[in-house]
């Protein structure tokens, strides 16, 4: 059986639904099931983070909140640094704001004003691409800043959304499409 396969079978098998969440019609795809497996975390930050290696990635940009959780990791795995995307009035320092719509409401992000330099090659990473408003919208936070964006890694696609199409499809790698 092919590793990747197992792998995915694995995490779909910690992950929980939990309807009506955040509204209702939303499914959440609560991952911290997931989260709690030592073995198993470690394992999907290694797979997040392979397609991604030799790429010379300077940044890592983890979006609000459980991209923290995963991009932190694959930061370090990378050898790059880590970047927050926060919610408006979060970060302490200058910042600069990209506003977008989700599939829920509107919503915008920030960035500190010297988190991404100019030239630095940017990964993003979240847990989930749905509609791919949240990932664009980190996208032109970070080439606002002068970063090259060089892909985008998520633990999973909600493929019926159309998400990696708006990205550009061959630039998201993602461990499981449902």
């Amino acid at each position: 059986m092919n590793a990747d396969i197992h792998l995915a079978d694995e995490v779909l098998a910690r992950l929980r639904d939990v309807p009506d969440f955040p509204r209702p019609g939303i499914v959440f795809k609560d991952i911290t099931p997931m989260l709690a497996d030592p073995i198993l975390f470690g394992r999907v930050i290694n797979a997040m983070s392979a397609p991604f290696r030799g790429q010379h990635i300077t940044k890592v940009v983890g979006v609000e909140a459980r991209g923290f959780i995963l991009g932190a990791p694959v930061a370090l795995a990378l050898n790059a640094g880590f970047v927050p995307a926060r919610k408006p009035g979060k970060l302490p320092h200058r910042t600069v704001i990209e506003r977008y719509s989700l599939e829920y409401g509107a919503d915008g992000l920030e960035m500190h004003q010297d988190a991404v330099l100019k030239g630095e090659r940017v990964l993003i990473v979240d847990d989930v691409l749905a509609t791919g408003g949240t990932a664009e919208a980190t996208a032109k936070l970070a080439t606002q800043l002068g970063g090259e964006l060089v892909g985008f890694s998520f633990l999973m696609v909600l493929g019926f959304l159309d998400g990696a199409k708006r990205l550009g499809a061959d630039r998201v790698r993602s461990l499981i499409t449902l």
